[in-house]
Formats: C-alpha cells, sequence, structure tokens
C-alpha cells in the first residue's frame, strides 16, 4: 500500500507531493493527461511570489516537479481510469497500474469550458485551441480571435501579439472582467482589437479554421470575422467525473471541502482548482495542496497509533 497517492500535476499536486515527501511518506503522483495542469498553459505568471520578473507557467511547473522529484515523489505518467472510494486502502486504476492508497488528495484541476457551437469539435487542433502558450507559434504573422473577458482571456490575448498580425479580444459584454493592469496593457496594445457585446455562434472552415459567425447580444445583428486561429478562455469545467457517486459534489460539479480540505470520505482530501470555485490562482493551489498533505499525513499518523506533533510550518 502506497500512504499517499496524489492525482494531478498542477501546482497543488506538486505541493502536496513537497510536503508529502519532507515527511517521509513517498507519495505516488499520477500526472494525469495535462502534466501542469492549467499553470502550464500559462504564458506568464506575474502574480505568484518570488519572482519579480514573472515566470512562464510550464517553468513553474517544472521547478516545482524537480523539487517533488528531489525530495523522493515517486511520478508515473500515466492517467486514472477509476477510483474505489468505498473501501480501504482505496483502489486507483490507471491505465498501466493499480494502487492501493492509504490516503488520496485529488488534485485534478479544471479542464476548459467549450463555446458549444458548430465547428468547434470538428476543427480542434486544425485552428481551434484552449492554449496560447502551446499554440501561439503557428500563428505568425496570422489572424486570430481570442474568446473571453477575464484575466486568461486577456493575458493570453497580449501573448498572441507576439506572433499574430493582428488579434481579435471578443467579449459578450462591454466590459472586460480582467484586472485592471492586465486591461490598460491589452487597450494600449495596437495589435488588438476589441469586439463588444458579441458571441461566436460558429467556427467556420472546412478543413481549417478560416473564421467565426458572430452575433452581436444587443443588437442581433450577425457578421463574419476572418481569422486563422481561435482561442476560447470562457472558463473551466471540473475534471470530477471519476467521483460522482463517491464523494459530495457542488451543483457544478466541484468537490465540497471543509477548510481542511477534507472531503466526505475520511482519508481523501481535494486541492486547487477541483475544489475552488472563486480564486483560481497559483498561490491557493499551492496553499491548499499544503494543506492536504498536512492533514493526509495526519490520517495516516492516527492510522498506525502515533501520536501527530503539533506543526509550526
Amino acid at each position: 500500500m502506497d500512504q499517499v497517492v496524489i492525482l494531478g500535476s498542477g501546482p497543488a499536486g506538486w505541493t502536496a507531493a513537497i510536503y508529502a515527501s519532507r515527511s517521509l511518506l513517498s507519495p505516488v503522483l499520477i500526472t494525469g493527461n495535462a502534466l501542469g495542469g492549467q499553470a502550464a498553459t500559462t504564458s506568464e505568471i506575474e502574480n505568484y511570489p518570488g519572482f519579480p520578473q514573472g515566470i512562464g507557467g510550464m517553468d513553474l511547473m517544472q521547478l516545482m516537479q524537480e523539487q517533488a522529484e528531489r525530495l523522493g515523489t515517486r511520478v508515473f505518467f500515466d492517467e486514472v481510469t477509476s477510483v474505489n472510494l468505498r473501501q480501504h486502502p482505496f483502489q486507483v486504476q490507471t491505465y498501466g497500474a493499480t494502487y492501493e492508497a492509504g490516503t488520496l488528495i485529488i488534485a485534478t484541476g479544471v479542464a476548459p469550458r467549450l463555446l458549444g457551437v458548430p465547428g468547434e469539435t470538428e476543427l480542434k487542433g486544425r485552428g481551434v485551441s484552449y492554449c496560447a502558450t502551446c499554440d501561439g507559434f503557428f500563428y505568425k504573422d496570422k489572424k486570430v480571435a481570442v474568446v473571453g473577458g477575464g484575466d486568461s482571456a486577456v493575458v493570453e490575448a497580449i501573448y498572441l501579439t507576439r506572433f499574430a498580425s493582428r488579434v481579435y479580444l471578443v467579449h459578450r459584454r462591454h466590459e472586460l472582467r480582467a484586472q485592471k493592469i492586465t486591461q490598460e496593457r491589452a487597450l494600449k496594445n495596437d495589435k488588438i482589437e476589441l469586439i463588444w457585446d458579441s458571441v461566436v455562434t460558429e467556427v467556420l472552415g472546412p478543413d481549417r479554421v478560416t473564421g467565426v459567425r458572430l452575433n452581436n447580444v444587443k443588437t442581433g445583428a450577425e457578421s463574419t470575422l476572418e481569422v486563422d486561429g481561435v482561442f476560447s478562455y470562457i472558463g473551466n469545467l471540473p475534471n470530477t467525473q471519476l467521483f460522482a457517486g463517491q464523494l459530495e459534489l457542488d451543483d457544478a460539479g466541484y468537490i465540497l471541502t471543509d477548510r481542511d480540505r477534507h472531503t466526505s470520505v475520511p482519508g481523501v482530501y481535494a486541492a486547487g482548482d477541483v475544489q475552488e470555485r472563486t480564486l483560481k490562482q497559483v498561490a491557493t493551489a499551492v496553499g491548499s495542496g499544503a494543506m492536504a498533505a498536512m492533514e493526509a499525513e495526519k490520517f495516516i499518523a492516527e492510522l498506525e497509533g502515533h501520536a501527530y506533533p503539533a506543526r509550526q510550518g
């Protein structure tokens, strides 16, 4: 039996692994199919303490991984296919192996919310993308549309100006939701053009994206915007399908936890965006990952009949 099994390789997962490793629990971390989570798809992180010049999301995740592995985390590049939380040890099945877990830390994060319009699924990977960091290079001197008005959409629109000749930022409202400093950068960028009060109703192109059909939500007018790529940032959905019926979830599918990251099943903890509906930041994910690992350590100590020492930091 593995004392701690961690699902997910974003900041919450790596932090949980670091803390569990320092407690000599030799944790297992199963990365999932999105190494580094949402943080790894962020072009630049400027608000995580300790990096005054900012740091790329993938760079930060690689540093966290190196730290976790150096301390003793066993990393498996695999994807979980099923879990059984109705018995202890908990059963975790992946494509490559079966694990028995004394404690389980779920840090599976979120996945991009789809536009849900004709052409999106058919043209995914052929002009439709959810990761500017991954795909921006392919749009050198081309025109792209970024859909959304929050921090992710605006930050990635700015990032795409490194490559694209024109970036259209399509937002359903007439005011962006991103932080003011980020908005100001976008509004001052000559390569970015705001398209207000509009939604994408169709992604166009037989084999590759050639444009999008837009609808103005105030006037009802329809128009066509010629672009070579579409980047969608309209929110996320929690990756909790594996836990439905086994853990308590809220109405949006996020795992319900108490302040110490306990789920409805003793010995199972959740950390990061998979249980955070309000502030999805690297800093909050790191904090919850640390808390989950320390609570897992306490659970194991109690199982083994050991006294758990008070921690000061």
